[in-house]
């Protein structure tokens, strides 16, 4: 779980590649979920959040606030 003040941190090219990896992750936990082999599906909830995050501090950015 990303923190916030990680997250403010970062740059916008930084956000952005986090912003990949958390869906691919994303993608990957919805898949074992459907294949039953996902041991902890709050992962899927905890992985929503932190993309949640990091799209609010990217759209910060784009308005030009920090």
């Amino acid at each position: 779980m990303a923190k916030k003040k990680n997250i403010k941190d970062m740059s916008v090219d930084e956000l952005k590649s986090n912003l990949n990896e958390l869906m691919d992750s994303l993608f990957n936990f919805k898949f074992q979920k459907a294949l039953q082999q996902l041991e902890h599906p709050q992962k899927i909830r905890h992985v929503k959040k932190d993309i949640a995050r990091v799209k609010t501090y990217l759209r910060k950015y784009e308005l030009g606030k920090k």
